[in-house]
């Protein structure tokens, strides 16, 4: 199936859509306005895999497989035990391919505000100290900036690979084409969906 771009029509209205891109390019935003467009459950996967004090909760991989096995879902494409889970049950793969600036100044804006207003995330966890960005290897700004690259080798792969004729996979490069997919092929997509079952 040919990687399709913000105004290419979805062959089919999506049931199982994941939400690809690195940290702070906006996968729960737009998983979660997925999710409301076409009438599915959403599906954190930060609630998931996040315990208290940052530790990976044991249920994490149990609990993706039990919500896959649900009809319809949107959910983001992240951790490396439910990436291979994930990609076995989703029709839609989107794949935010922003302009690393964009990434780093969404993420150091959010990890900013998150922190001075102490807001609690999943399971009573905050936000570090900002300092922490100078001290922890693995800090999220870290991370974003080294990790930006890899959604595109990972993405390149499906294309490749086994699912390449099964999943619809979308390229969506800065907020315009978002834009433009929200309100084109997305839109259509769901009045499709909605005319089907009536």
């Amino acid at each position: 199936m040919p990687l399709l771009g913000p105004t290419d029509e979805l062959p089919h209205p999506p049931r199982r859509v994941l939400v690809a891109g690195t940290s702070g390019s906006g996968k729960s935003t737009l998983a979660n306005l997925v999710a409301r467009t076409l009438g599915l459950p959403y599906v954190e996967m930060d609630s998931l895999f996040h315990g208290p004090q940052w530790t990976k909760r044991p249920e994490f991989e149990s609990d993706v497989r039990r919500f896959v096995k649900l009809g319809a879902w949107a959910t983001e494409w992240q951790y490396s035990p439910a990436r291979p889970v994930l990609l076995e049950h989703a029709d839609t793969l989107v794949w935010l391919d922003h302009p690393r600036h964009v990434v780093m100044r969404r993420v150091a804006v959010r990890t900013a505000v998150r922190r001075v207003r102490r807001q609690e995330l999943w399971n009573g966890n905050v936000e570090p100290p900002l300092h922490t960005v100078f001290t922890d290897r693995e800090h999220l700004l870290r991370w974003a900036w080294k990790s930006h690259s890899r959604t595109g080798e990972r993405v390149r792969a499906v294309l490749e690979g086994e699912h390449a004729e099964r999943v619809t996979v979308v390229r969506l490069r800065g907020q315009r084409e978002v834009d433009q997919w929200r309100s084109g092929p997305l839109r259509r997509a769901a009045e499709r969906g909605e005319e089907s079952v009536r």
